[in-house]
């Protein structure tokens, strides 16, 4: 009997509609995605409230801040390895646990402990990177082939209606409920964790990749409501299972250089935007944190705009097109923002007006960019490239922050006085790590659109480099 690879088993998986099964996972995943990032970013609005009255110094509120970040950093690089060598689903449900943990842990702490806020904004980093790694590869895996482009980048905009979340706690809720009860609602990933272990399948690619064929064979056939025996059946193994090997990433250094400029830098800018943007309104227009938030509703309002148009348009101008102009319009919006942030239009600050057009490019740039690091290494690689994305996420969360309260030269992260003279050579700064996604995308980045996600890491279309079985005997 001839022996059967794998390709036949994976041309028929990419024939699967979207039915409900496809959805449900998806859903939970999207679920998973606003929970998370709901907890990492509502702790700017804690900070702002809670500084004052705990008497934070400038660098206790750096630590508590940058926390998640490096929490982040250290959680990519371990998930992304075990979310290769282990499966995605296992990692999912862990990584949601964990940034349950820590985000509603938050709640319980005594008053005045920032030492127990920073460990435990750290483990909502560690946490919030183990469920983003697996989650964003499995549904690039799962997705058919003819609208991955368009389905695995609208999945990104639920991590701007976490981020849009935190915003309107934050401007409408926040004296209602009382700091503890918003920390509380950080628990809730605890609950997409328990319907993932319940709903979720395994990534079919994956047991592919790792030579688990009968159970993907499974799979496929509940996915596509057929028998069994009308499945195929795999019978060469893969010469080269994903075991989660960081240097078989970093061996692709041109590929490991494009994912780190271009998500590092689209974090760096995005990440220092979002954390000090409300401080500036404040500072700008004399207002309360509290009121700025309110204008920032509107600000990201317009980047889940901006994620439509980014979840559409490489359908049709590619991803790396799409690349370039995500570079080049953050960098000019950028740029604007932080020339004309002094000025006023209609009695409203041009450094809003400027941010809602800047924010198209800004947020909605994650939406071709998050998709596309896992698409170049394939499915064998695609949890730690997931994972180089998120730590390079995490390098932006810091650097991003970080920067700003450098240039301008603050003794206090939650009242930078020096900040307005610093606007426009911050502003600047970021404009180049943007005009960096640009030149990555340009020089280093291939074109993935309508290209089956290949298996082994390779450029070849979707398939396995494969060896015979070996019996028992052998």
């Amino acid at each position: 009997m001839a022996e059967e690879t794998s390709v036949q088993l994976l041309a028929l998986f990419d024939t699967a509609r979207l039915n409900r099964r496809y959805w449900v996972t998806f859903g939970l995943l999207a679920s998973g995605a606003v929970l998370d990032y709901f907890d990492f970013f509502i702790v700017g609005y804690l900070i702002a409230q809670l500084g004052p009255q705990w008497h934070l110094t400038y660098g206790q509120s750096s630590i508590i801040l940058l926390g998640a970040g490096i929490g982040a950093i250290v959680s990519a690089f371990i998930w992304g390895a075990l979310s290769d060598h282990l499966g995605r689903k296992r990692q999912l449900v862990l990584g949601y646990l964990i940034c349950a943990v820590g985000a509603g842990g938050i709640s319980l702490i005594p008053d005045g402990n920032w030492v127990m806020f920073a460990i435990l904004r750290f483990i909502v980093g560690f946490g919030l990177a183990a469920g983003s790694v697996p989650s964003t590869t499995m549904i690039v895996e799962i997705t058919p082939t003819r609208v991955r482009t368009v389905v695995a980048s609208l999945a990104v905009i639920f991590s701007t209606v976490g981020t849009f979340s935190a915003s309107l706690m934050g401007a409408t809720l926040y004296t209602w409920l009382g700091w503890r009860n918003v920390a509380a609602l950080g628990a809730a990933p605890a609950i997409v964790a328990v319907l993932v272990m319940i709903f979720v399948p395994e990534s079919v690619r994956w047991l592919v990749a790792k030579g688990r064929f009968a159970e993907a064979q499974r799979l496929v056939a509940h996915r596509l409501d057929l028998p069994l025996d009308r499945v195929p059946l795999p019978t060469v193994q893969p010469t080269n299972p994903p075991r989660g090997r960081w240097s078989e990433l970093f061996a692709k250094r041109r590929l490991a250089w494009l994912v780190f400029l271009t998500m590092g830098g689209a974090a760096t800018v995005d990440y220092a935007v979002m954390m000090w943007g409300p401080t500036i309104v404040s500072l700008l227009l004399k207002i309360s944190i509290k009121e700025a938030a309110e204008y920032f509703v509107v600000v990201i309002l317009c980047g889940i705009v901006g994620k439509f148009g980014f979840s559409f348009a490489p359908y049709y101008f590619g991803r790396r097109r799409c690349g370039q102009v995500h570079g080049l319009g953050l960098a000019a919006g950028i740029a604007l923002t932080g020339y004309f942030h002094a000025s006023f239009i209609g009695g409203v600050p041009a450094f809003v007006i400027l941010l809602c057009a800047t924010n198209l490019f800004m947020q909605g740039g994650f939406c071709n960019l998050s998709p596309y690091v896992i698409e170049v290494f394939g499915v064998r690689l695609g949890g730690r490239a997931a994972g180089l994305s998120q730590a390079s996420n995490g390098f932006g969360k810091i650097m991003g922050p970080m920067s700003l309260a450098i240039i301008a030269g603050t003794g206090n992260l939650l009242t930078p006085h020096a900040t307005e003279s610093a606007i426009l050579p911050a502003f600047l700064f970021l404009a180049c790590w943007a005009l960096g996604i640009f030149a990555a995308f340009t020089f280093l980045g291939p074109e993935t659109h309508g290209k089956p996600l290949s298996l082994d890491g390779e450029d070849a279309p979707a398939g396995i480099r494969a060896r015979p079985a070996t019996s028992a005997a052998d």
